[in-house]
């Protein structure tokens, strides 16, 4: 899944962090190959020409077929690098959000005050998942798919349940 706790066994009271980020269907290894396997495949209409003067005509128009796909997936990987990081101790809870562009935005609330919900309809996706305190309501994984957000939204009340739990005093 694209997020990740630390800390997931920590005994009641200890501090927990999430990490979430967009999944990526296509890592940068896969990138490389697709673009390859592209170059290769659009070439062999050319293969006839070599020694033409049409090889020059049609040439540029395949090699800009070519930069439009690798601008295109730059661009979605650009697009999608974005990161949310929610760390939960028994005092706060802080949410973290670093869009693409690096805007860093911040939420945080006491843990006592802090609830998790889930809207099944009527947000942006299926099954948006919220957090909620000192008056505003936040979204988090809004990114993840509709299965991943209802695994996130059990995880996430059980790391409030023990974050509002008293711990031991030392």
């Amino acid at each position: 899944m694209p997020y990740e706790w630390s800390a997931s066994q920590a005994p009641a009271g200890a501090a927990r962090e999430l990490r979430l980020w967009p999944h990526r269907s296509l890592p940068r290894r896969g990138f490389a190959a697709f673009i390859l396997a592209t170059f290769t495949l659009i070439t062999i209409p050319l293969y006839p020409l070599l020694g033409t003067i049409l090889l020059w005509g049609i040439l540029p128009f395949l090699l800009l077929a070519v930069a439009g796909v690798w601008w295109g997936l730059e661009r979605s990987y650009r697009d999608a690098d974005l990161r949310e990081v929610l760390t939960i101790d028994p005092e706060q809870i802080r949410l973290t959000r670093t869009d693409p562009r690096g805007q860093v935005r911040e939420w945080e609330c006491q843990s006592y005050w802090a609830r998790a919900q889930m809207h099944e309809t009527g947000g942006p996706v299926p099954h948006y998942v919220t957090l909620s305190g000192k008056g505003r309501e936040v979204e988090i994984g809004a990114f993840l798919s509709e299965d991943e957000r209802k695994a996130l939204f059990g995880e996430l009340l059980d790391a409030l349940r023990q974050a509002a739990q008293p711990g031991p005093k030392g």
